[in-house]
């Protein structure tokens, strides 16, 4: 007798094996979006630092005259005068302030010597992120012009920059 189908048997053990590999499949496919989430996030988390570090290496570096006011230990305030704008704005006066463990960068057309700021104060401020140190180090040889950034965020990511003005 030839045969020319298959039987019930058969096609219910094809079924189950076929739902097997699927549950694997979709196993897997969970795992992946899964770590292509997490990868996501420390690219993003590693983007903002480089970002970060790139600003303040640029706001230095283009630096016409840097003023550092000591607050504490761990926290420095620092106004420039630099020709990096993030606003498009022509040699704009730039602070970098910590209030409430919170780093501010700050812009404005008018000059920037005090702290607390004055009433009168325009400027754009970004957040940079909560931090736990923000301290800026002059050198203390007076023929160099280096300055050492020292910065820790809560999340105990560190930024440790030496720089030298070009203009200060």
């Amino acid at each position: 007798m030839k045969r020319a189908a298959f039987t019930l048997i058969e096609l219910l053990i094809s079924i189950i094996i076929l739902t097997i590999l699927m549950l694997f499949l979709y196993k897997s496919y969970a795992n992946l979006n899964k770590s292509n989430s997490l990868l996501n996030e420390e690219v993003q988390k590693i983007s903002k630092i480089e970002k970060i570090k790139k600003t303040i290496v640029m706001d230095f570096t283009s630096a016409l005259s840097v003023n550092i006011l000591n607050q504490d230990t761990k926290t420095d305030i620092v106004f420039l005068q630099s020709t990096h704008s993030l606003h498009l704005r022509i040699n704009p006066y730039i602070g970098y302030i910590v209030k409430d463990k919170i780093l501010y960068r700050i812009e404005s057309f008018k000059p920037l010597t005090e702290f607390p700021l004055v009433a009168d104060s325009e400027f754009i401020a970004e957040d940079l992120g909560k931090v736990e140190i923000f301290r800026i180090y002059k050198a203390t040889d007076t023929k160099t012009n280096l300055y050492l950034v020292h910065l820790l965020f809560e999340d105990k990511k560190e930024i440790l920059l030496k720089l030298n003005p070009l203009g200060a």
